[in-house]
Formats: structure tokens, C-alpha cells, sequence
């Protein structure tokens, strides 16, 4: 029998990683990231135990390289459904809708990522988080800015503080509040995108 190619061997690495992604996310969604087990998020995976330090250093790093994932694979599903579009008001708050509605739907895994981000290890710099920032930062160019290196930042912090605003337990701000200042700020019509309720 022959060797592998590199190829494959990177298709293979790759499928795992995703698997570990996957089972972190799911995980976590069910039981609360700290009663989530590295072991356990192996057996989901179907991998080894070894596997997921390979990938990952520390459980915060594959958590929030799994939200990443999760916030990447939403934005662009937001993005390109149908009808797809060119127009940058619709792309932007399509983006936005995206990004609110995953912090409506997912509040468990959502709470425990801005945690994360606000403690000592703060961001995690991973490819997952570098394709998010990546799509994100497309959709402020295809609106129309004409100063992407500061509209973009400032978009990313924008959307931070509204999926903030919708988890704060006890005291959360309604979506639609939080979707009508943001679609004022950028100019969009509160008919683009997916507007809560229609």
C-alpha cells in the first residue's frame, strides 16, 4: 500500500479539525462551556484524546475557534442566500442581521465567547477568526466605504456591543432596538435583510 498523499493527509487534518469544531460548539450549546470536557468533546468528535492538544492549546482557544467557525459559517450563509445580491446596503445588513440573530439563537454559546474574550486571554488569534474577519471586512468594502481600515474595526466593535447588549442576563436590549440603531448608523432601509418578524 502507498503512502498518502500530503493532500490527503492535510484533507484528513482538516475533516478532524472540523470535527473537533463541530462537538465544541454542539457541546457547549448543550451543557455550558464549563461543564464541557476535552474528553468529551473528543468522544463527539469521534477522535483521539491527544488530538485535540495538537490542534489546540488550551479548551478557550478551541471554543473560540469553534465560535468563530460557527459566526463565520453564519455570515456567509447570511450573505449569500437567495436572492443573491451585489448591493452593498443589502450585504451590510444582511451581515448585521446575521450576527444578531446568532446571539438570539445561540445566547449559551454566545455568552461564554464574549466572556471569554473579556478575560485575560482576551482574543484568540485562529484561521476561523481570520476568515470571519476577512468576510466581514469584504462586506464594509462591497458597501461602499471609503475608509475600510477604520469603518471596518469600528463595524466589528458596533456589532460586539449590540450581540453584548442582546445577552446581558436580566436586563437584555430587544433586537429590534439594537437592529434599528445600527441600520440608522449605516444609512439602511429597515426592509433589507431579514427583518425581525418578516
Amino acid at each position: 500500500m502507498s503512502p498518502r498523499s500530503a493532500s490527503v493527509n492535510e484533507e484528513l487534518r482538516r475533516r478532524s479539525r472540523d470535527r473537533l469544531l463541530q462537538a465544541t460548539v454542539e457541546l457547549v450549546a448543550e451543557h455550558g462551556y464549563e461543564a464541557t470536557k476535552l474528553a468529551d468533546i473528543a468522544d463527539r468528535a469521534g477522535a483521539a484524546r491527544g488530538l485535540v492538544s495538537y490542534y489546540f492549546p488550551s479548551k478557550r482557544q478551541l471554543f473560540q475557534s469553534a465560535v468563530h467557525r460557527l459566526m463565520h459559517r453564519t455570515l456567509e450563509a447570511g450573505l449569500e442566500r437567495e436572492p443573491r445580491t451585489d448591493d452593498g446596503p443589502e450585504l451590510l445588513a444582511r451581515a448585521i442581521d446575521a450576527i444578531l440573530g446568532l446571539a438570539v439563537d445561540s445566547p449559551v454559546l454566545m455568552r461564554a465567547h464574549m466572556a471569554g474574550i473579556l478575560q485575560a486571554e482576551g482574543f484568540v488569534q485562529c484561521p476561523e477568526q481570520q476568515r470571519l474577519a476577512q468576510l466581514l471586512r469584504e462586506t464594509v468594502v462591497r458597501y461602499g466605504s471609503p475608509d475600510v481600515d477604520s469603518d471596518y474595526p469600528l463595524l466589528r466593535a458596533l456589532l460586539m456591543g449590540a450581540v453584548f447588549a442582546v445577552l446581558i442576563p436580566g436586563a437584555p436590549m430587544p433586537r429590534q432596538r439594537l437592529r434599528d440603531e445600527l441600520f440608522t448608523r449605516y444609512g439602511l432601509a429597515w426592509e433589507l435583510g431579514v427583518p425581525p418578524g418578516g
